[in-house]
């Protein structure tokens, strides 16, 4: 873990200009610098960087940030990895936090296994090259699949002689321990104690992690090398940094080219991508023979929302990887195949066409999925009615878990018309099966908010009563919000409301367009903008002054009134910000854009570069009022709008509810909803007369 006092000399040495300038030709207009964006076909300049704010944004696709935003975009790194690549751009030295003997344990092994595995890819490497055998087996082999030099390069490909332990002695004299030589798969023991080579007699493929790291191989055999040898395709077994279901071969040379295509490519094997890279299209990667997992949709989706499978034609392979991509759709992607011709593969396809006929080929021939499925199914059903029956069972289940209602909506009636059926069957058997699905989805987030709510127990029973944790199941960050080091804000403003436990009637789904939720957006950005300037002073009854900041304000209102944020990533932000506000030189702007949680940094830098002001106000001598200079006013006008809106909201929801008859049948439910709906009456009717003549804000 990289120490917070690093991270600010990197942010500090990281200037948006010079880093963004490494890949982008900048020119200068006005105050900041204008260029073609990095992630998308940009035709005319619409990249600006902003020297002054530290900060560069795309106006066409909207992507940006700070520099630290920008290098995790541009080489799809995450959070450490992008602070150590500035790290080393600028000769920061990175100073991270001590490790436990049990972290240090484990780092090292993990080290090690990258350290062994480097080895035996620049042994493959030489052996191919220099090794007589080498030059005449497995050169000749790639030179016949019409692999260039540059290409041969650029994936690392090797070849491993027919000796059963040339690489095991070769690496055991280098000092390379037996240990990592088997737990890397690179070797295995056999019932005699004796070490041999796992991809003897075999050309090597490395894959490549995201950032790069040879994390596994795979070998292909030869059979003039390796007669009476069955197995084609020989890859490392699973380890400590092998996963095979989280891994994409191809992805770490993809990665930037599906970004800026927007687009993914899926093949089947090593050399599909590699030929198809050959060839001119670089966003392609392969799931190695298997079927799609989880964790291989959720690497691809990082990049893009859309993705394009290419079959060689053969039905049973067809049949038998459909199945996996119901997951596709199941993420709400966007999903398209493409058969290729008859007794071509991705590979000898690339071969014979160059990137723009293989495109053109693509885009001609591309279906989306579903059409794709129902005509393969329909062929395999014929006229038999129990297939059909069971035909458009199978297409139902992939329709339902579709989470957009109106790209459902579109295939069922394209389903519909293919078929020759209603679709108002189709609409009711999808609803059917969606409603079983959000049964069984509500049941395990039941049993996962109580396991949490039992830990939030746990935890709050070792740190005093008069303090709920923000975060129940960080047991760490609860005892830091209690410590009573005096560098928290005063008691009064110290109790945050118990968030997680806030219970809103209100739906999460469409409250983007909701007037509550614009004034909420309009708070946040004045915590991540101003939360730690102070905006007033309180005076107590000695005639003390107390000053108060912007966050504790925020804060104490919404406690006043037993009300919090909707979205639960805003209050975690005002969360960390009340938590932080009296530390010594905390700057909330500053804090929330260096955030090691992206989706929270990103959201500051939204904030912070919006183009809008809140507020345009003259003075008598026309000069314009910043929003700084009038927090007194504006955070006040802020809250008081936020709050009328966010409870007339609730009691048209609550309305709602008491209208659900599961809730008027249970009368202990229906007490508790009438309850809140009483408080909430109330509340509106207080929040009324302090209006009065307000003030709306603009935005």
């Amino acid at each position: 873990m990289i120490d917070q006092a690093t991270i600010d000399r990197i942010l500090d040495a990281a200037q948006i200009t010079d880093v963004v300038s490494d890949f982008v030709t900048l020119r200068k207009r006005g105050v900041n610098y204008v260029g073609l964006c990095p992630f998308h076909e940009d035709k005319t300049p619409s990249f600006y960087v902003s020297p002054a704010k530290g900060l560069c944004k795309c106006f066409a696709c909207g992507k940006g940030g700070n520099s630290v935003h920008f290098i995790m975009e541009h080489e799809q790194m995450s959070y450490p990895e992008a602070l150590k690549y500035l790290a080393k751009k600028y000769g920061i030295e990175i100073k991270e936090r001590e490790l436990s003997n049990e972290e240090k344990i484990v780092q090292s092994e993990r080290e090690s296994l990258f350290i062994v595995n480097n080895f035996a890819r620049d042994y493959f490497q030489n052996i191919l090259r220099n090794h007589v055998d080498g030059r005449s087996i497995g050169m000749a082999y790639f030179r016949n699949r019409g692999f260039r030099d540059d290409i041969i390069e650029k994936f690392q490909l090797g070849y491993c002689t027919e000796s059963h332990d040339a690489l095991v002695q070769e690496a055991l004299q280098k000092g390379y321990k037996k240990d990592f030589l088997i737990k890397t798969g690179l070797c295995y023991e056999t019932d005699d104690h004796r070490l041999r080579d796992r991809f003897w007699g075999r050309v090597i493929f490395p894959v490549h992690t995201l950032s790069g790291k040879v994390v596994a191989f795979g070998g292909r055999v030869l059979a003039s090398a390796t007669k009476g040898i069955k197995v084609k395709y020989v890859n490392s077994p699973e380890s400590e940094i092998y996963h095979k279901s989280n891994e994409l071969y191809g992805i770490y040379f993809a990665k930037q080219a599906i970004v800026k295509q927007d687009r993914c490519f899926l093949v089947e094997g090593y050399t599909d991508v590699i030929s198809m890279h050959q060839s001119g299209i670089e966003n392609v990667v392969a799931s190695s023979g298997t079927a799609l997992t989880p964790g291989q949709i959720r690497l691809i989706h990082r990049f893009t929302n859309n993705m394009t499978v290419l079959y060689d034609g053969d039905a049973a392979g067809i049949k038998a990887s459909i199945r996996g991509i119901d997951m596709l759709l199941e993420e709400g992607m966007n999903i398209k195949v493409c058969l290729l011709p008859d007794g071509d593969d991705p590979d000898s396809f690339a071969r014979k066409h160059n990137a723009t006929e293989f495109q053109e080929f693509i885009q001609k021939h591309e279906t989306d999925f579903i059409r794709f499925k129902t005509n393969l199914l329909l062929e395999d059903a014929g006229k038999d009615p129990i297939k059909r029956a069971e035909l458009i069972g199978n297409l139902v289940q992939s329709i339902s878990i579709i989470p957009e209602a109106i790209v459902r909506d579109i295939y069922i009636k394209e389903c519909a018309q293919l078929l020759r059926i209603e679709d108002k069957l189709l609409v009711s058997e999808v609803a059917k099966r969606r409603e079983t699905q959000a049964e069984k989805t509500a049941e395990r987030l039941e049993r996962e908010r109580r396991s949490a709510a039992a830990s939030a127990a746990n935890s709050a029973a070792g740190i005093g009563d008069n303090v709920a944790p923000p975060y129940p199941e960080d047991a760490a960050f609860a005892e830091q919000a209690a410590g009573p080091d005096g560098n928290f804000p005063p008691p009064e403003f110290n109790n945050l409301p118990p968030t997680e436990e806030y219970v809103s009637f209100i739906p999460q789904d469409g409250k983007e367009g909701q007037e509550f939720y614009k004034y909420e957006r309009l708070i946040l950005q004045m915590i991540v903008r101003y939360g730690e300037r102070v905006m007033c002073n309180i005076t107590d009854e000695e005639g003390k002054e107390t000053p108060i900041t912007v966050t504790e304000y925020i804060v104490n209102d919404l406690k006043q009134d037993d009300l919090a944020f909707h979205n639960p990533l805003h209050r975690q932000i005002l969360t960390e910000a009340a938590e932080r506000i009296h530390n010594e030189g905390f700057t909330a702007e500053r804090y929330f854009l260096a955030h090691p949680d992206t989706t929270i940094s990103k959201l500051s830098v939204e904030l912070i570069s919006n183009r809008y002001h809140l507020s345009k106000y003259h003075s008598k001598s026309q000069r314009i009022v910043t929003d700084e200079e009038r927090l007194f006013e504006l955070v006040p006008t802020l809250m008081i709008n936020f709050k009328y809106a966010i409870v007339s909201e609730e009691l048209k929801h609550i309305m709602f509810a008491l209208q659900d008859p599961a809730v008027i049948n249970d009368e202990t439910q229906c007490n508790s909803v009438m309850k809140r709906y009483n408080e909430l009456r109330e509340i509106k009717s207080i929040m009324a007369k302090r209006l009065g003549d307000r003030v709306v804000v603009s935005y």
